[in-house]
């Protein structure tokens, strides 16, 4: 008991979420790729992330680069607030 009121006194009191951080992790975010897998099949969807990676660009601007979907197809599908609420 005294260890958590402690470590929440000392290390936990003050964070707060820097959310431009945030986002810049979720843009660079390969497992993000999931959420495109159901509309353009598996092995796009890996090919787009195996490029994302291989040239440090984005999902988002490999997936456009394909052709595959559209930005707005992008943005509907790709939203990991969605992805964090199984079923």
């Amino acid at each position: 008991s005294d260890a958590s009121v402690s470590f929440t006194d000392n290390c936990v009191v003050g964070i707060e979420a820097r959310e431009d951080n945030i986002k810049a992790a979720l843009d660079r975010s390969l497992m993000l790729v999931t959420a495109l897998a159901p509309t353009i099949g598996y092995d796009n969807a890996a090919k787009i992330a195996k490029t994302a990676h291989k040239k440090g660009t984005t999902l988002r601007e490999e997936a456009l680069a394909t052709g595959l979907v559209s930005e707005s197809d992008y943005d509907r599908l790709v939203r990991p607030e969605d992805m964090t609420h199984p079923g």
